[in-house]
């Protein structure tokens, strides 16, 4: 029985290092978020803080009982099931590899008193916790620096950072299809945004030839920015629409406004284009937008827009979707000006504009049209959709989890709009449950807990020549 005790230790420890490791990475390894921003807070009191409390309530082998027969199993379930599972990265490895020295240490030291091996087990969290942190830190700041080093070693190099509430991986793709074929352009891939993910892009990525990086910034406290702005210094800023997307991590929408504008802080700046939802003045560097931008047109075939450039009205046409998609392109149209294209280029690299996946992306499969605006997670973009598919005239579907990181008040717009249009709504997980349902018609509207059982329900009650809108799509962790 003392070998399944020490067992039972052993994969309890490893359990709950898997666990925290998988939250960490979950919330940029913000030991903070995991605790204080988590939305599932019934997941830390079952697979976190039910077994330590029990494994000191429990004598052995009750409690090696209830932990593989209850707790182990039920921990596996949950790991299958989620929608986006640890990846097994070099830092994640590191902290296993770690946790696990950490805990045979406490084991080999506390195997003949009782006492030890219980009361210090736990420890081995925290032990490897601080040390995986000291160990990461003292990486990062040099791969930083050797980053930081590339950057420098390419004199021709001009980067372009752009930020904003929402829309800010729109505009790098738009503004990378306008570029490359004029100037050997690279972007950061998917929604990198973060100074980790930066500093990794440039060691592992960036082509040394490269003339023009567009990289993204993004921001959950003060200083995110300041810090992106410092390592990459900036020729170009872009500032996009600023609103109350992520207003719980940043309390009210000046905080945010206050925090999208240290991109200007970069040592190197020369312009900067800032949209006037950030309420900047403007400068010599600094070019307020959209200036007397007119959108002629929004529909299921693209976007018709008119702006002024040097004292002209000048008109454009992109086959993607949004009406709120004219002022990204706005910003991009500037851009690429300043860079020395021609309207005429401009125009024709925007009729070939690929829709950007999972935002605003038409499909047709099976006979049914699918807008995929999944990683849409903001009140204007959302009602945008709503609003495209409003000019469908067949039936329409909608699956969404509502607003995450927002209000109660933009949730209780959002689900008045999506009332009027769909004829079906299916809400997934339970973060804003309650609060969509208490504002569309119940008849309508179908509660999917389990994000797994998503494919089998569409098949269940959807037919050919019905619109589905995927709008915004959460984690189940959320």
């Amino acid at each position: 029985m003392e070998y399944l005790s020490i067992v039972t230790k052993i994969v309890l420890v490893l359990s709950l290092g898997w666990y925290l490791i998988t939250n960490l990475q979950w919330y940029n390894y913000k030991l903070s978020r995991v605790i204080f921003k988590h939305h599932k807070w019934q997941w830390h009191l079952t697979f976190f803080i039910s077994p330590i409390v029990l494994f000191f309530l429990i004598p052995s082998p009750y409690f090696d009982i209830y932990f593989f027969v209850l707790y182990f199993v039920s921990f596996i379930l949950w790991n299958r099931k989620l929608d986006r599972s640890l990846v097994l990265t070099s830092r994640v490895k590191r902290f296993l590899t770690i946790l696990l020295i950490t805990l045979f240490a406490q084991i080999s030291l506390c195997l003949d008193d009782d006492f030890c091996a219980k009361v210090t087990l736990f420890l081995t969290l925290i032990v490897t916790l601080i040390f995986s942190n000291i160990i990461e830190k003292i990486l990062f700041l040099a791969f930083k620096n050797r980053a930081k080093n590339r950057l420098l070693e390419n004199k021709d190099l001009k980067i372009i950072a752009i930020t904003a509430s929402y829309g800010k991986t729109s505009i790098k793709n738009f503004l990378h299809h306008v570029l490359k074929n004029h100037f050997k352009t690279y972007k950061t891939p998917r929604s990198v945004n973060t100074i980790v993910g930066l500093v990794l892009d440039v060691n592992r990525d960036l082509p040394k030839d490269t003339q023009i990086y567009i990289a993204e910034a993004g921001a959950r406290v003060k200083g995110d920015i300041k810090t992106i702005a410092n390592f990459l210094e900036p020729q170009i800023a872009i500032i996009g629409s600023v609103g109350e997307q992520h207003i719980e991590y940043f309390k009210t929408l000046e905080n945010i406004k206050n925090t999208k504008k240290e991109l200007l802080l970069s040592p190197r700046l020369q312009k900067a284009f800032v949209h006037s939802s950030a309420n900047v003045v403007p400068s010599e560097k600094i070019e307020e937008f959209p200036n007397n931008l007119h959108i002629v047109k929004s529909n299921l075939d693209g976007l018709w827009f008119d702006m002024e450039l040097n004292g002209k009205v000048e008109h454009f046409y992109a086959p993607i979707l949004g009406s709120f998609n004219a002022i990204n392109l706005a910003a991009v149209v500037l851009v690429a000006t300043h860079l020395g294209m021609s309207v005429l280029e401009i125009n024709e690299a925007l009729t070939t504009l690929p829709q950007v996946e999972h935002r605003l992306q038409k499909i047709e499969a099976n006979g049914k049209i699918i807008i995929d605006d999944s990683f849409n997670g903001n009140l204007e973009g959302m009602l945008e959709a709503i609003n495209i598919s409003s000019n469908y005239s067949g039936r329409k579907v909608i699956i969404t989890p509502g607003l995450v990181e927002s209000t109660d008040s933009a949730n209780i717009l959002l689900a008045k709009e999506i009332d009027k249009v769909f004829d079906f709504v299916i809400i997934t997980g339970t973060l804003n449950a309650n609060i969509l349902k208490a504002n569309i018609n119940e008849d309508k509207v179908f509660v999917l807990k389990d994000k797994t059982m998503l494919e089998t329900t569409l098949a269940r009650t959807t037919k050919s020549g019905d619109l589905i809108l995927f709008a915004n799509d959460a984690p189940n962790f959320i």
